[in-house]
């Protein structure tokens, strides 16, 4: 994989409270970080970076472009705004952040114009975040499949999506999940609170450990060092075959993010 196994997400977190999120995620181990900018947080996460004791060339950092940046005379220009944000010279990952097929996008267009912002060394890799399968060929077949390095897209073990998945390792692209705890509804799941008895960890351990043992790359968030710590710990749980088949019971096509205007027709 190209992307890091284990990163910090930081969705929803502003201010101070983002900037000690962060602080304490590499102070504890972590080596990759997600923003966006629609977050609106790109200048806390910089500052973050900059104040930690971590070097920046040591971390993995992966930024997404929004929909009002998608302008063939916007991308690039926001992309650089988003760099002076985060006070770096390149960001590791850029990501199309939605597809918005009901705002009338041109996917061909638009990763002509992230290739473009590759070329020029504004990031090192690209990608794309909550495509269906018939959108992620679109793009392979305009860039090229060795330019899509990971598509990013909501997985937890109540929304599995093993259509999509299957697809993306088929063609050794990544997989990056997003809200693998939904929200936190898994948590409290008896049949993740009976594996992780099991295996004298967390129900959040267990279902990143699912995520991890199926091969994707995880990004939760947390505001408490102890979560943050307590959830790297997921990389030395292994699951039992019949552990695993028992979350794969869990699937119920229960999708947390799911705007209208963005979303594409999801794969079944």
């Amino acid at each position: 994989m190209i992307v890091p196994q284990m990163g910090v997400g930081t969705f929803r977190l502003g201010g101070q409270t983002v900037i000690d999120s962060i602080k304490n995620a590499l102070n504890a181990g972590y080596r990759a970080i997600d923003t966006a900018q629609i977050y609106g947080n790109e200048v806390e996460v910089g500052q973050a970076i900059l104040e930690s004791q971590v070097n920046r060339a040591d971390i993995f950092l992966t930024t997404k472009i929004w929909t009002e940046n998608y302008a063939a005379d916007k991308l690039i220009p926001s992309l650089k705004e988003s760099l002076i944000k985060l006070r770096t010279d390149a960001v590791n990952l850029t990501l199309i952040h939605w597809p918005a097929p009901a705002l009338g996008v041109d996917i061909p267009e638009l990763m002509e114009h992230l290739l473009e912002a590759k070329k020029q060394g504004l990031t090192e890799y690209i990608g794309v975040s909550n495509f269906n399968i018939e959108l992620t060929q679109q793009a392979i077949d305009h860039i090229g499949l060795e330019n899509i390095t990971t598509n990013q897209i909501e997985l937890s073990p109540y929304l599995q999506n093993q259509s999509v998945v299957n697809y993306l390792q088929a063609n050794h692209i990544d997989v990056t999940s997003y809200m693998t705890l939904a929200y936190g509804k898994v948590l409290q799941d008896p049949i993740l609170l009976n594996i992780a008895a099991e295996q004298q960890a967390t129900s959040a351990q267990i279902a990143l450990a699912w995520a991890l043992q199926k091969g994707y790359a995880v990004i939760p968030s947390s505001t408490k060092p102890e979560h943050l710590i307590s959830n790297l710990k997921a990389q030395d749980i292994h699951l039992t075959p019949e552990q695993m088949q028992a979350i794969a019971t869990l699937d119920r096509n229960a999708r947390e993010v799911n705007p209208s205007e963005l979303a594409p027709v999801w794969d079944i």
